[in-house]
């Protein structure tokens, strides 16, 4: 199947680079994003925070070894198999997919974001009902959910998440979509360091820094909860929130491994013309 031209993937880098540059706009009141979660900590009985404290850690445990987060590839391969993109042989390899056309990958990756999103969107409004207790039970199921999400986006631009680089490469999109402008732009550094395949940067090999991450997640994300504070009333706010968290989550894995699926593909024309 015949790949993108040199002119064609430019063109999609330079789209990827405005869209980038539209990330450094921050939200006024993000600065009120902590509120629910000192809330949490002063409300919260043990056991719920227990299990938060719990969720962060596993997510270490995914970063190490993949934990009980790491997906099963097979079922993402099978969608590009049903789709007429790879045939049945191919269906065990990531590698298969990592030479489609980057439409190809597109496809699938949207509509992993258009179920992953529906799905999240039902489970906000189950924990909306109960308001501030209910909220802290949805904090580990969506940074649950975002984990598997970006697992499955990394798979179809080629990109295996049993490599343990790509796990830290997934957290820092989950940073990403949570991070203030000053955040994103030091994490747009980063990821052009992990693009050109500096992968043992230092900034990527810091994992001790990885709870960080995920504090910082689940405290930046608090001024969109505000509503799901209150009962019933945080059934319609629980869906809209959590549906649209993932779409965002899904939007930033999609654009940050597009970019990196373009970047490898300069490369190898670079190479094959010398």
């Amino acid at each position: 199947m015949q790949k993108e031209s040199k002119e064609l993937l430019l063109e999609k880098l330079n789209e990827i680079n405005q869209w980038e540059n539209e990330q450094k706009d921050i939200w006024f009141w993000e600065k009120f994003s902590r509120l629910p979660f000192k809330l949490l900590d002063k409300i919260t009985p043990k056991f719920l925070q227990d299990k938060i404290g719990s969720a962060i850690d596993e997510i270490g445990n995914y970063i190490h070894t993949g934990g009980k987060y790491l997906i099963n590839e097979k079922v993402i391969l099978q969608k590009f198999t049903q789709k007429g993109y790879i045939n049945g042989n191919d269906s065990s390899s990531i590698m298969a997919i990592s030479e489609l056309p980057i439409i190809n990958m597109d496809t699938i990756a949207r509509e992993l974001r258009d179920n992953r999103s529906t799905f999240a969107g039902i489970q906000g409004a189950t924990t909306g009902i109960g308001g501030i207790f209910t909220l802290a039970l949805d904090i580990p199921f969506l940074l649950g959910l975002s984990l598997k999400t970006l697992q499955e986006i990394a798979i179809c631009y080629g990109y295996d998440p049993n490599d343990k680089n790509e796990r830290i490469f997934i957290v820092k999109c989950l940073q990403f979509a949570s991070s203030d402008i000053v955040g994103k732009q030091a994490l747009l550094e980063e990821f052009q360091s992990f693009s050109t395949n500096n992968q043992h940067a230092q900034v990527f090999t810091e994992i001790q820094g990885w709870r960080e991450v995920v504090t910082t997640y689940r405290d930046n994300f608090g001024w969109k909860k505000l509503f799901q504070l209150v009962p019933i009333a945080g059934v319609v706010f629980g869906a809209f929130i959590n549906k649209s968290m993932i779409e965002e989550i899904s939007d930033v894995g999609m654009m940050l491994y597009r970019k990196r699926k373009i970047i490898d593909r300069l490369n190898q024309i670079e190479t094959e013309i010398r």
